[in-house]
């Protein structure tokens, strides 16, 4: 470590890359093991009053703004893991002296020296790391000449005032500060020692998601784990246990799962990803990509959710609040659009453009949701209508097939030539024509099955709701199905999103008494068989689909022979995996009058090209 002796005091350099969490974890760690007498830090003094006032706030955002004589607005987030922030906080919470060191300049430009990644330091450690960064030699400008000789000035007047003085500051100008530290003779430096102007307020929850260094998921587990003691975090185990959680949540939503071949080929990418961009691990950004790659724009959306939100966002604030984007800091930016399967966000950079409305406190509609008086979503009822009729033209078209037939031409060509099979035969010289009759009568009953729901060894369903509904007009059928429960998953005021298990539909509709708690039903053996019995028992006509994984029981083949009707089994890998995603997911609204506004919150999915 980087340390110079000038009379009694012994000066520690804590060289750091702003806005790190590995660099923030670094410092509190060895300001721990050190526990110097004084710290001094590369702010200047004019920011002293608002830096302090915010690092006391923290882990509460804070943002301190000023405008410099040429009308630019400056902004300094104060984040847990700003490393220099780490190191005032430190200090004031151990009533350690602090020292503001560095020069008030105005225009100063922003700078990306090249440094190996920080995540180095989780393998090599934090001065092995630094040993290496300090042998690179950057070229410095009269600016930079100015605060570093300012600097080693303000850093030689603390001598022989402490016997260890701690000085955190940039890694590029580490080296030099300590040099210039070791010169006799220093010339004064000039620079104002008041700023008129500045602000300090509150950084809110919208701006949190697209500003701070590093994603909320990391400052949230970099202050609990401060908190307990736990540090040094890892990054890579970080963003595991962020896709862990994004997983659960996907799963929440949609009863679909992000396996282990999925993440096998996520983490795959991203390290290719992180390699072509110089890093040893990815940014938040290259992790969206790959999450949206192997899950789909609704899985990445759950990881820039989750990401984003700051845990530790106060009801009412203290301060005045004030919205800030990406380019009010003057900081680069990339673009990602999120095309979610029920509302289409266009994102800058790792938010929505185009925002829609948001709880103003997380949390806020699912403790609201009550589920006394529901109905459905009438957009979605005529999905599933349309994808009920489509599914009985399917299946009259399967029993057209079977009793299709292909023979020898004798007096008529009935139904056309068959010239596949007249060339098979081409050998005996005769023509083979085709006799297609149509299939008589209507299906009267739809039953589609996704999963069958089998409880777990502990007895646990994915899918315990069962309900029937009426149809609310003649062109509805009655309908009954199994599902999630209204208000796990709730997406605005009074909606709930839910997924199917499975259902049945039966035409025409006010005639269907509650299947889940009408006896004759009891000898059914699952949820799914029970839906095929009551769709066999109240078909008013000779035929009934089945749509599932597998063919319908021999309990359900004798139910339905005994009734003199027949059933069609269409295998569910037959149809098209994104129309059986939009089928299966459906929303519940607390009372008609949400209706009003459930256009909203609720979008059909964007056609793809």
């Amino acid at each position: 470590m980087l340390q110079v002796s000038l009379g009694s005091t012994r000066y520690l350099f804590l060289p750091v890359l702003h806005g790190r969490l590995e660099f923030a974890q670094a410092v509190h760690l060895k300001l721990e093991e050190l526990k110097p007498q004084a710290v001094a830090v590369e702010y200047p003094p004019t920011l002293a009053q608002p830096l302090l006032r915010a690092v006391r706030r923290l882990p509460c955002l804070s943002v301190i703004t000023y405008t410099e004589s040429d009308g630019t607005e400056v902004y300094l987030i104060v984040e847990p893991i700003e490393p220099l922030i780490e190191a005032l906080r430190w200090a004031e919470e151990r009533k350690v002296p602090v020292f503001f060191v560095d020069l008030d300049l105005e225009g100063y430009p922003e700078k990306a020296e090249a440094f190996p990644d920080p995540y180095t330091i989780s393998r090599l450690g934090y001065e092995r790391y630094v040993e290496e960064a300090l042998r690179i030699d950057f070229p410095e400008d009269p600016e930079d000449r100015s605060r570093e000789m300012a600097q080693a000035y303000a850093l030689r007047r603390l001598k022989d005032r402490f016997s260890t003085v701690a000085f955190v500051g940039g890694l590029a100008h580490a080296k030099r500060v300590a040099a210039y530290l070791q010169e006799p003779h220093l010339p004064t430096p000039f620079s104002r020692t008041r700023r008129e102007g500045v602000g300090l307020f509150h950084l809110p929850l919208a701006s949190a998601r697209e500003v701070l260094s590093e994603p909320a998921f990391f400052q949230k587990a970099y202050e609990e784990a401060r908190q307990k003691g736990t540090l040094p975090l890892d990054r890579i185990l970080l963003q595991e246990e962020l896709l862990d959680q994004a997983s659960q949540a996907y799963k929440r939503e949609f009863q679909e799962e992000i396996g282990p071949k999925e993440r096998r080929i996520l983490r795959q990418f991203v390290r290719h990803y992180a390699w072509l961009s110089g890093r040893l691990t990815p940014d938040f950004y290259q992790l969206l990509v790959a999450a949206r790659g192997v899950g789909g724009d609704d899985f990445a959306w759950h990881v820039w959710e989750i990401g984003t939100r700051y845990a530790y966002e106060p009801e009412i604030p203290d301060l005045v609040p004030l919205e800030l984007k990406l380019e009010d800091l003057l900081k680069p930016h990339r673009k990602m659009r999120f095309f979610r399967r029920l509302k289409p966000l266009h994102r800058k950079r790792l938010i929505p453009l185009k925002k829609r409305p948001t709880e103003r406190r997380y949390g806020e509609w699912k403790e609201a949701w009550k589920g006394g008086h529901i109905c459905s979503f009438p957009p979605e009822d005529l999905v599933i209508e349309n994808f009920g009729q489509e599914v009985m033209r399917r299946a009259l078209r399967v029993v057209s097939e079977e009793l299709k037939k292909v023979e020898p031409f004798t007096v008529s060509l009935k139904d056309g030539p068959d010239l596949r099979e007249t060339i098979r035969r081409w050998h005996e010289g005769r023509l083979y024509v085709v006799d297609a009759p149509v299939a008589t009568g209507k299906a009267g009953s739809v039953v589609v099955i996704f999963e069958e729901d089998l409880p777990d060894p502990q007895g646990r369903e994915r899918y315990p709701w069962k309900l029937t509904w009426h149809g609310e007009h003649e062109q509805e059928s009655d309908m009954a199905f199994y599902a999630t429960p209204p208000g796990e998953v709730v997406i605005g005021p009074g909606i709930s999103r839910c997924i199917y298990g499975g259902f049945m539909l039966t035409y025409p509709p006010m005639r269907v008494y509650d299947i889940w708690s009408d006896p004759y039903f009891d000898f059914a053996r699952t949820k799914a068989e029970r839906l095929l019995l009551a769709g066999i028992d109240y078909s008013l006509e000779r035929y009934v689909v089945y749509v599932a994984r597998r063919p319908p029981t021999a309990l359900a083949k004798s139910l339905a022979a005994r009734q003199g009707k027949r059933l069609i089994y269409l295998p569910l890998g037959s149809f098209s995996p994104l129309l059986l995603r939009k089928i299966r997911t459906f929303h519940v609204l607390e009372g008609h009058h949400v209706r009003d506004y459930a256009h909203e919150f609720i979008q059909p999915e964007p056609r793809r090209r």
